[in-house]
């Protein structure tokens, strides 16, 4: 189907967008000039998130407005102005300070969208340590993972959490050195400390130590489709990005009420649900609960929310809703939505227009890259399948790669590639933890190459087309292969296993596990139920397969490696494409 490109209605939007000539700001665009519209540090002592979103705010004219407006499951709200995040964020940084932790050391959170998550991610930023989010929904083992490899020297969680995912993994975790409860009223050990009443014993201000751009200040892992999860690091300098998307794509304007639904276990919920729009000095909702789409229409009714930005996945549950029960709602303040996490169907932009009264403009980006890089900005034609145009600073590119070990660009439009990126954005990864020649592996002949598959039109749009490797993307999450075959194979009836994922209208792709068994074993529906049961309880809901399928001849290569593309070309009826590799 052709899909007509939208525009909007020049008479139609509540304010005027920031960018309204796209070529005129790439023209006149600067990083540096970017960097002065943004506070330095008291004292000349550099540049850093926490005070650039908080504490710059809480000692100007914004010290009153509301920064935070938390929703709990519950329906009771607590609202938090930027003078009071700024003494709850120094009380932290004091506790982390008084426990000796410093520059450089990790601070992990596992918690649910809590108030005390916010607190922590803010305060680690101040202390110049580093902030790594965990998804609340993981299992033991995917935390393990993150924590070993992310030498987390602290974690903030709760003690549901503590008690079901993290207690019998101590033992393995040796550089960590306290855990803190946030809903613990007294110390139980050396080692399990009570979060509030640490917060009760130290003052309300905190002097920020000198911070540098480049200083590490964000620790996020993605999944890779070999090996244990990735850890990419970013600096205190991605706020520029952060900043800058906030007000050209999301466009952000003072008297904004802004919801990114995102979970800051995931870099949108972080960089989108934190950051920007503190940077910003606007107001953030935050909902404590999982997705339900009446919730959602009335917290976007109720808390007038003017920007919203979410996931594809989410929209297409919205969507089952119909348009005609959504336009009861009224949504008045609502002036952009922004959708990210995976492409955005064309169908989705258009029930936009006719339930919201406006198009959903889709956008991309990546963990690596810290931020949005290429977007559908407010003021321009949407095309609907598109994910839009580049990021003023930010130059993009469709390469082939070359034998020899480079990248050359494709200049021909309609051509399809890999989208890569010419590095030097404030918010690139400045590396993965713990894996230099992995990252060296990202570039080149000058280019980040992103593994991602796509196109470029005449006019600048770029069109997503699919993963270069075999990431699942479920809804808006990353999952790799690699992690959920391990669990699998961790169960005593399996001898192997591949996962695939298979489209889905709703999440965009389910997990499904391929395996075979153990001599002694046999396949049922109740050894099936078993194995999806098993896998949730060490991974999560989010992680864990959703479908088994037994087969005792997997396809593999010659080198003994699990063909997951002929697994997914066969479980979507596609040729088998070259089979060159595999074994006999």
């Amino acid at each position: 189907m052709k899909w007509t490109a939208i525009r909007k209605d020049p008479g139609s939007p509540k304010q005027s967008p920031h960018l309204s000539d796209y070529q005129a700001t790439l023209a006149d665009f600067s990083w540096d000039n970017i960097r002065r519209e943004l506070p330095s540090l008291p004292g000349k002592k550099g540049f850093n998130i926490a005070h650039a979103a908080v504490d710059c705010h809480a000692e100007g004219q914004l010290a009153k407005h509301v920064a935070l407006r938390w929703l709990s499951q519950s329906d009771r709200v607590e609202r938090f102005t930027y003078g009071e995040l700024k003494t709850l964020t120094s009380r932290f940084a004091n506790v982390l300070h008084m426990l000796g932790l410093g520059r450089g050391d990790t601070v992990c959170t596992l918690t649910g969208r809590i108030p005390e998550l916010y607190i922590a991610a803010l305060g680690a930023l101040k202390n110049t340590s580093v902030f790594c989010p965990l998804y609340s929904a993981f299992g033991p083992e995917p935390i393990y993972q993150r924590m070993s490899r992310g030498d987390a020297k602290i974690l903030i969680t709760t003690r549901r959490l503590y008690r079901e995912k993290v207690a019998k993994l101590l033992n393995r975790l040796p550089l960590l050195r306290y855990v803190l409860l946030v809903d613990l009223e007294e110390h139980e050990d050396s080692r399990l400390l009570s979060l509030p009443r640490l917060m009760a014993k130290v003052q309300d201000t905190f002097t920020i130590p000198s911070t540098d751009l480049e200083d590490i200040a964000l620790l996020h892992f993605t999944s890779g489709t070999t090996g244990m999860p990735k850890g990419a690091l970013h600096v205190h300098g991605a706020a520029l990005t952060h900043y800058l998307t906030g007000k050209y794509v999301l466009d952000f304007h003072a008297d904004d009420v802004f919801w990114c639904t995102a979970d800051p276990g995931w870099v949108t919920g972080t960089s989108y649900g934190i950051l920007a729009p503190l940077l910003h000095g606007i107001t953030n909702i935050v909902d404590e609960a999982d997705f339900d789409a009446t919730r959602w229409c009335n917290i976007l009714e109720s808390q007038k929310v003017s920007v919203l930005y979410t996931a594809p996945t989410a929209i297409r549950r919205l969507m089952r809703l119909g348009a005609e029960p959504v336009k009861s709602y009224n949504l008045s303040h609502l002036r952009l939505v922004q959708s990210v996490g995976e492409p955005l169907n064309p169908e989705a932009i258009v029930w936009g227009q006719e339930a919201l009264g406006m198009p959903i403009h889709d956008n991309w980006w990546q963990t690596e890259t810290g931020g949005i890089m290429i977007a559908n900005f407010p003021a321009m034609e949407i095309r609907p399948g598109s994910m839009g145009r580049p990021l003023p600073g930010i130059e993009a590119a469709i390469v082939r790669r070359s034998e020899d070990g480079g990248a050359e660009e494709i200049e021909t439009p309609g051509t399809q590639g890999e989208l890569a990126l010419r590095p030097g954005w404030p918010s690139m990864f400045r590396g993965y933890l713990h894996d230099e020649e992995r990252y060296r592996s990202c570039f080149a002949s000058d280019w980040y190459l992103t593994g991602d598959l796509a196109k470029r039109d005449g006019d600048g749009y770029f069109w997503f087309v699919g993963r270069a490797d075999d990431i699942i993307k479920t809804a808006g999450h990353m999952v790799g292969p690699f992690e959920v075959e391990s669990v699998l194979m961790a169960h005593p009836a399996v001898a192997e296993a591949g996962v695939i994922g298979k489209p889905d209208p709703v999440v965009g792709e389910l997990v499904k596990g391929f395996v075979s068994l153990k001599s002694g074993f046999e396949a049922s529906d109740a050894l099936r139920l078993e194995l999806i049961a098993f896998t949730r309880k060490m991974l999560g809901s989010a992680v864990a397969p959703r479908e088994i399928e037994f087969n005792q001849h997997l396809p593999k290569n010659r080198a003994g490696k699990i063909m997951r593309r002929l697994l997914k070309a066969r479980e979507l009826g596609l040729p088998d494409g070259d089979l060159s590799t595999m074994e006999e």
